[in-house]
């Protein structure tokens, strides 16, 4: 299996005041296509920063993030948008859906914003995961109006809709009961096995970090297991 994502030496800091905040500490991390892996730490651990920097939404103070070997750190920020937009698939504990639209709007919304176009037509693709998804009969219903459960099954497969090769779920059953967080889990898995999608599951819950297949931990901003 060829890497995905390598984290090279990364540290991040803030000012907070005057005083210089290390949220990363030279995190060095290898991820090769097609696992499942979580990460795992106490609130405040610097997993969340972490998941960030992996997803493209931040960068680091130092060091550098490879994806599928090329450095990002000489992408434009343009370059770095559309690579988000295209490379990685988001699920978040609070589902980010948006009330105004319906579940089919929400699902195909990334591929409002693609920079490219897309080779498949992305409503067909959006009632194929409704269906998939267990959503029937749910296309023209509002997020708030659907239960937690389906809410993040919706969430899943807007992630989906770009073709991704990565799967980012920040605490994922986090608002879920345990019956519909197993069904998420279960889901995440699937896609793993199945379609040997890789997934990383950011969570303090290490019931949650047993069902996958790496877990690595991260303490005081520091990678200790």
């Amino acid at each position: 299996m060829s890497d995905i994502i390598k984290v090279d030496k990364v540290w991040k800091e803030y000012m907070m005041g005057d005083v210089l905040f290390q949220a990363l500490k030279d995190i060095n991390i290898l991820v090769k296509e097609g696992e499942l892996s979580a990460i795992v730490g106490p609130s405040g651990s610097g997993k969340s920063t972490l998941m960030h920097i992996i997803g493209l939404l931040d960068k680091p103070t130092r060091g550098k993030v490879f994806i599928q070997g090329k450095d990002i750190s000489t992408f434009t920020d343009n370059k770095i948008s559309t690579l988000r937009n295209e490379f990685v698939g988001f699920v978040f504990q609070q589902f980010n859906l948006i009330n105004k639209l319906t579940i089919l709007e929400n699902i195909m919304l990334p591929s409002i914003y693609a920079r490219r176009k897309l080779n498949y037509d992305p409503k067909e693709k959006a009632l194929y995961l409704i269906k998939r998804f267990g959503l029937v009969g749910k296309e023209n219903s509002y997020p708030n109006k659907i239960s937690g459960g389906q809410q993040q099954r919706v969430a899943i497969a807007r992630a989906l809709i770009m073709n991704p090769k990565l799967i980012l779920a920040d605490e994922p059953t986090g608002n879920l009961d345990s019956k519909s967080g197993n069904e998420i889990l279960k889901l995440l898995k699937e896609l793993n096995h199945k379609e040997k999608m890789t997934v990383i599951i950011v969570t303090h819950d290490q019931l949650v970090a047993k069902e996958t297949k790496r877990i690595i931990q991260i303490r005081d901003g520091e990678v200790v297991a």
